[in-house]
């Protein structure tokens, strides 16, 4: 079995990426049908189906979340245990961003009109994030994940990923980048306070194009202005700003370890060079393991090179079609990566900190360092 962790390099050889121009057409035709011939038979199971029942069923269990949620924060007044309703409530919204990510990729309704406003209305109302910024960028990665210059989610930041980009660093963010890794928890608690800043700027530009800006805006105001408002109205200065600030917190901690694991540590892809999908989705993805409880607590993100493969799979599906894909892998002698979420973590932060100290990925592919240090 082609199985592999991180911490085996993992690497592309020459038979698995191709450059532009493609010298041999026959290896990349090749290439492409190995995934036509996957979905041929992924398709022939019925796990490509949508199940609307099991989204159904969803709703209703995070409708009676969030009536416990509000019941509990009604319940306890002004009382520094709401810190726990925060926490709480910050679990609830990621799982509502679980729901807005599967609606974006259709895995909902048949209708792409009524999945759009599903994503719009979870994302918008509950998490504070813009859906037509969510599409913009989330779109991007899937397209070329890892990707230097075109995946949004590798682009340098307070983070740097490429050690291109690290190299350029002076002073004290050249210190911060050498011990990055060290950080990436704390830095994770401000994932959803960049989204909310990222999601506002996207609605408020008339340069950029946001259908329903009108929709989006107003249900943002409720998310990010009046519900706030309302907390500190009934907790008072003190507890209601200590209580967004967990709840802000909490949530971008639980959705930024719930993505970060599944691409951070991959190889990176320079932007002038091709891979066949199979392969792009596949090599520069990371399945995490650990059973029922990594599934519910993840919103089926952990078998993301399934998700990658079939987008608009249902996440229930995933699990299902994994053997599937694994055999499919090893048969063509493509790596397919899974550890446990604790072994993830680990590898992240070791390679945020290689990288910030300007090393190579160990992981990349061959090619692709020949191809940097002949410029």
């Amino acid at each position: 079995m082609s199985s592999a962790t991180l911490d085996s390099p993992d690497v592309l050889d020459e038979s698995t990426v191709l450059t532009k121009p493609a010298k041999k057409r026959p290896a990349r035709d090749r290439h492409v049908t190995d995934f036509i011939q996957l979905a041929e038979e992924v398709r022939a199971t019925g796990l490509m189906s949508r199940d609307i029942k099991w989204y159904v069923a969803r709703f209703i269990r995070q409708g009676i979340g969030y009536s416990a949620v509000l019941a509990l924060f009604l319940t306890l007044g002004q009382s520094w245990w709401q810190m726990v309703t925060a926490v709480l409530l910050g679990f609830m919204c990621t799982h509502t961003a679980f729901i807005s990510h599967d609606a974006a990729h259709r895995q909902v309704f048949a209708s792409a009109k009524k999945n759009a406003w599903l994503a719009r209305i979870a994302g918008n109302l509950f998490v504070g994030m813009s859906y037509g910024w969510w599409m913009n960028k989330h779109g991007k990665h899937h397209l070329n994940p890892n990707k230097v210059g075109v995946d949004g989610d590798i682009d340098p930041g307070v983070i740097v990923f490429d050690p291109d980009n690290a190299a350029k660093r002076k002073g004290f963010a050249k210190w911060f980048a050498a011990r990055q890794g060290y950080f990436l928890f704390p830095l994770l608690s401000l994932v959803a306070l960049d989204l909310h800043i990222a999601s506002v700027k996207r609605v408020f530009d008339r340069t950029q194009v946001v259908p329903q800006r009108k929709a989006e805006i107003a249900l943002l105001v409720v998310r990010l202005v009046i519900l706030p408002a309302f907390t500190i109205f009934f907790l008072g200065w003190g507890i209601g700003l200590a209580f967004i600030a967990v709840h802000v917190m909490t949530l971008g901690v639980y959705m930024g370890g719930s993505f970060a694991p599944n691409h951070k540590g991959m190889p990176l892809v320079p932007k002038d060079v091709k891979i066949d999908f199979m392969r792009r989705q596949t090599l520069m993805s990371r399945n995490i393991t650990g059973g029922w409880w990594v599934d519910a607590g993840m919103g089926g993100l952990n078998y993301q090179i399934e998700h990658h493969l079939f987008p608009t799979m249902s996440s229930r599906n995933l699990k299902a079609v994994q053997p599937m894909v694994r055999a499919y892998c090893a048969e063509r002698n493509i790596t397919y990566t899974e550890t446990t979420l604790g072994q993830s973590y680990m590898i992240v932060m070791r390679y945020l900190n290689r990288v910030g100290l300007g090393q190579r990925d160990p992981f990349e592919c061959p090619i692709t360092a020949n191809m940097r240090s002949a410029r």
